[in-house]
């Protein structure tokens, strides 16, 4: 593949990682809650889902959801469901992480990596939108004069080692601010705030409606 292909694959790479989204969220949440090291899962996660959707766009189930409207709408909905389950979660559920640094609990139990994964997982292989994304994006730059496979783990690689770095620094940064985000007035409004986020990425999900000719 041509350089210049793929320093414009990273460029548009690295605005789509950048972008707030669910899996954004998900980081700073898990950073904040749990520390950095959380998030090496997580985003591992993350990137094995975006792994599995690209996989499919290639292999050209993205054009299949986008041509069939049931399909479409029973995955739309999945993925929607499960970011209103983690923002109810968020909004309703008892003794939050940063609600126990914040009572000055002596410690604050870390999920196992195989949640944190699955999660992140999950938030990333249930979007759509994402699948879409990959099917829109992967003809503008691969060559099919050339073999196929070699150019889509190329671009693949760079995708996903982008974000798993920008999804540590996310992490990071929340840890970082996490002595004045633990403060008793703050913890019920980022709750809510976080909450409500993923309800909002629910719904925006929801209404998405296929691409038609």
């Amino acid at each position: 593949m041509q350089t210049q292909t793929l320093l414009a694959f990273t460029a548009i790479a690295s605005l789509s990682i950048l972008s707030p989204g669910p899996a954004t969220l998900l980081s700073l949440k898990n950073g904040a809650s749990y520390g950095t090291r959380s998030v090496i899962w997580s985003a591992f996660g993350n990137i094995s889902g975006i792994f599995c959707l690209s996989s499919l766009a290639f292999l050209g189930l993205g054009a299949l959801l986008n041509s069939s409207a049931v399909l479409f709408t029973v995955v739309k909905i999945l993925g929607a469901l499960y970011l209103f389950y983690i923002g109810a979660k968020q909004l309703f559920g008892k003794d939050s992480p940063l609600e126990a640094a914040a009572s000055n609990q002596a410690s604050v139990a870390r999920p196992k990596p195989s949640k944190l994964y699955g999660e992140a997982f999950l938030t990333a292989a249930t979007n759509p939108k994402a699948l879409m994304f990959f099917t829109a994006l992967f003809p503008h730059f691969i060559n099919t004069q050339e073999a196929l496979a070699p150019q889509f783990f190329t671009l693949m690689a760079i995708f996903m080692a982008l974000s798993y770095l920008v999804h540590l620094l996310y992490a990071q940064l929340a840890a970082r601010a996490v002595h004045v985000l633990v403060k008793p007035h703050f913890v019920k409004w980022i709750n809510r705030i976080v909450g409500t986020a993923f309800i909002t990425f629910g719904a925006m999900l929801l209404s998405l409606r296929r691409q038609t000719a």
